[in-house]
């Protein structure tokens, strides 16, 4: 991963299933590569994958908290990331 840029997945076009196989993945190897940070793109849609995403980082254990994506980061459309700290 790129040191100077915050690790991200982007979860359009997957399936529930496969979108949260693939953010599993990613929060792991963000957190075992040292990132406190990621973001997380699942679009905005119906809903659905965003409301999934949100369920599952919310009992994750390297979540610390999560957010919507400011304007610039893609709104509704992202969801960032605080992961626990080492």
């Amino acid at each position: 991963m790129n040191r100077n840029a915050i690790p991200e997945v982007d979860l359009h076009r997957l399936t529930v299933e496969e979108a949260l196989a693939r953010l599993d993945e990613l929060l792991y190897s963000a957190y075992s590569a040292g990132y406190l940070w990621v973001r997380v793109v699942h679009g905005k849609g119906t809903g659905a994958l965003r409301l999934a995403v949100r369920r599952e980082l919310s009992k994750h254990s390297l979540v610390k908290g999560f957010r919507a994506g400011l304007p610039s980061e893609g709104g509704e459309g992202a969801t960032v990331v605080e992961l626990v700290g080492r």
